[in-house]
């Protein structure tokens, strides 16, 4: 079995490729060490080896997890994946036992984000009008333009 280069080429492709989709489809290490961490006894390690395989679980059980939510969404003739379909996954699933500390941490996290002030516009807390921001902006432009011409005028292409 020879490989021509053109078949190499491809062949060192497909498997960029697949390394690459690999990659995309993880997370982030530090995140999974740090909960690991936590949840360890402090005079207790986790081996590299055995928080690679974690996380492989951690993805595997997301993959599972939104493919379940999906079918159950497409179901309902929706487009978008909603928490009751997540929750109605896990039951799915035989997850029922995840159900009740999921809902908490989904209310948990609707009180939190509801709680943080929204990011108010600068423009809004200058106390400038917007009248006279649009003439301010207005002259900032004509002595842009000028300054522009005054550079073509002196150095002529």
């Amino acid at each position: 079995f020879k490989l021509g280069k053109i078949g190499f080429t491809a062949l060192t492709l497909s498997v960029m490729d697949e390394a690459q989709k690999k990659e995309e489809q993880t997370l982030p290490k530090a995140t999974v060490s740090k909960l690991i961490k936590e949840m360890l006894p402090k005079d207790v390690r986790c081996a590299n080896d055995a928080r690679d395989l974690i996380l492989e679980c951690c993805v595997e059980f997301i993959h599972l997890i939104s493919s379940e939510a999906n079918e159950i969404c497409n179901k309902e003739s929706k487009k978008t994946i909603a928490p009751e379909h997540v929750l109605k996954a896990l039951k799915v699933l035989g997850f029922d036992d995840y159900i009740e500390d999921v809902t908490d941490v989904y209310e948990r996290h609707k009180t939190e984000s509801q709680e943080v002030p929204k990011r108010s516009r600068k423009l809004e807390d200058t106390g400038v009008s917007p009248e006279e921001l649009a003439r301010q902006q207005a002259a900032l432009f004509a002595r842009a333009r000028s300054n522009f011409e005054q550079t073509q005028q002196q150095h002529p292409m």
